[in-house]
């Protein structure tokens, strides 16, 4: 059966009036005109209705576009779309207002509200792509998950000045400030969060995926393939507040934000870059997987010292459920975290760990990390009694710093500058073949999606003369015009 097409034009023309046309299949299939009549025709869309909205700015009220008691499948979503990508930009309070629904596409928009377009729990399998958000300042967050299974994807999220977040994936709205519920099943895929400019020291992270509140549920979220440049607003571009997640084929570019495991178990962070920032990856919580990462000239400011990547030291033990907020909101020190095969080149320092806290990491790995610089210390790890180093390859003119000496090699890993920038192994690298365990359990090719072939060689790239699979992302691989 072919979709019904609902088309809304007479562009800005809020209550012209409505003409009818033959579909193409013979079927009568009104054309909108307002967006009154916008939302009569979401009112009675059913599974496998496309609703299309003309070119043009619409200003929206108060009460929103609201999607009520819709459910398309997940064979026949319900979509609501502009009529050309980017053509119609919603203006107003609020956009579209979700309860009861599910399977809704929104696409082609560009949002720019004073209210936060926030998801409700009530509404599972939404889809927002190829979506512009350029809020206003009156909006705290660009955009709010509280349902499951949501898709966010090849969205451009920009110039935001004020405090607030691109993207939150959060629970349920209530009062319970140890509610634990977390939306579920994010897929958070090619999306473009660029230039946050927000100058204070907390609150503008691009994603915050979960919240202190809610760190010990499961969201198993997965956010990749996404670029993130100039993500200036906090010191976290990626903020992990929950457990269980994936982080992997990101790129994160001259931005102040890095990756960071704030609170939460079991997440997975790997084949990621970082690249002239000035935060790396840094890790509290428990069971955590860091494998593959490239990180290339992380830098202080302000005089401050960075590093690649930091395995934080804690305020407590654990996290356990039923704890007082104020206690939730303490640095759970890291247990069992796995550090291995990642590369770190160029940077204040490679791997390092904190002292401003007494809980220290226990039973953690630092294996088959490459680490080169030219200034600074490759390692500086306070506590290093939970820690255990091997296989890890330091070369350049850096210091070694504080890891012990069965725990690396000095031996010249012969990078090479790619066309895309990155450093690789060259023909001959000490990296060859060393690795002291065997990862093949934790992965099975390397940064560049290239496979890995036992004995894996150190750091995030495996040797290979053949052209990489995947390599940093650029604007042309993300957001609405990306395939």
């Amino acid at each position: 059966m072919k979709r019904r097409t609902l088309l809304a034009g007479a562009v800005g023309a809020i209550g012209a009036t409505a003409v009818a046309v033959r579909a193409a299949d013979a079927r009568e299939s009104a054309v909108v005109t307002s967006l009154s009549q916008l939302q009569s025709a979401i009112n009675s869309a059913t599974a496998g209705t496309t609703i299309t909205l003309a070119n043009g700015s619409y200003a929206v009220g108060s009460s929103g576009i609201t999607v009520t008691g819709r459910n398309g499948t997940t064979t026949s979503p319900i979509t609501i779309q502009a009529e050309t990508k980017g053509g119609v930009t919603l203006t107003g309070s609020k956009s579209f207002v979700f309860s009861n629904s599910s399977n809704i596409t929104i696409s082609g928009f560009i949002f720019k509200q004073t209210a936060t377009l926030d998801l409700a729990a009530s509404a599972s399998r939404i889809r927002l792509t190829r979506n512009e958000f350029a809020l206003g300042s009156a909006a705290s967050h660009s955009v709010v998950v509280r349902g499951d299974d949501v898709k966010i994807d090849r969205n451009l999220f920009r110039d935001k000045t004020t405090v607030g977040v691109y993207l939150v994936i959060d629970g349920p709205a209530n009062n319970d400030p140890q509610n634990e519920t977390i939306a579920k099943r994010t897929y958070i895929l090619r999306n473009h969060f660029r230039d946050h400019s927000f100058s204070g020291k907390n609150g503008g992270e691009s994603i915050r995926l979960g919240v202190s509140s809610r760190a010990l549920a499961d969201a198993d979220a997965t956010v990749e393939y996404n670029l993130f440049e100039r993500a200036n607003g906090d010191p976290e571009a990626i903020s992990v507040k929950s457990s269980g997640n994936t982080i992997r084929y990101n790129t994160v570019r001259s931005s102040f934000g890095g990756i960071v495991l704030r609170h939460g178990n079991g997440n997975r962070v790997e084949s990621n870059y970082i690249l002239s920032g000035n935060n790396g990856i840094r890790i509290y919580g428990n069971d955590h997987l860091i494998v593959n990462n490239y990180v290339d000239s992380v830098h202080g400011t302000d005089g401050s010292t960075s590093a690649g990547i930091i395995l934080g030291s804690g305020s407590e033990r654990d996290h356990t459920p039923g704890e007082s907020e104020t206690d939730r909101k303490g640095n759970d020190a890291p247990d069992r975290v796995v550090i291995v095969l990642n590369t770190v080149r160029n940077s204040d320092k490679g791997i390092a760990g904190e002292s401003n806290r007494t809980v220290q990491p226990l039973s953690c790995q630092i294996r088959d990390n490459l680490l080169v610089g030219t200034s600074g210390n490759l390692t500086d790890l306070p506590y290093q009694s939970g820690v255990t180093f091997s296989g890890n390859i330091l070369w350049g003119s850096a210091s070694n710093g504080t890891i012990p000496s069965g725990g690396f090699t000095r031996a010249d890993p012969k990078l090479t500058a790619g066309t895309d920038g990155v450093y690789r192994l060259g023909s001959g690298s000490a990296a060859i073949n060393a690795v002291s365990a065997n990862h093949s359990s934790r992965v099975t090719d390397d940064l560049d999606g290239q496979a890995r072939t036992a004995p894996y060689d150190v750091g995030a790239d495996e040797y290979s003369t053949a052209a990489p699979v995947r390599r940093p992302l650029t604007s042309a691989d993300v957001g609405p015009n990306a395939a």
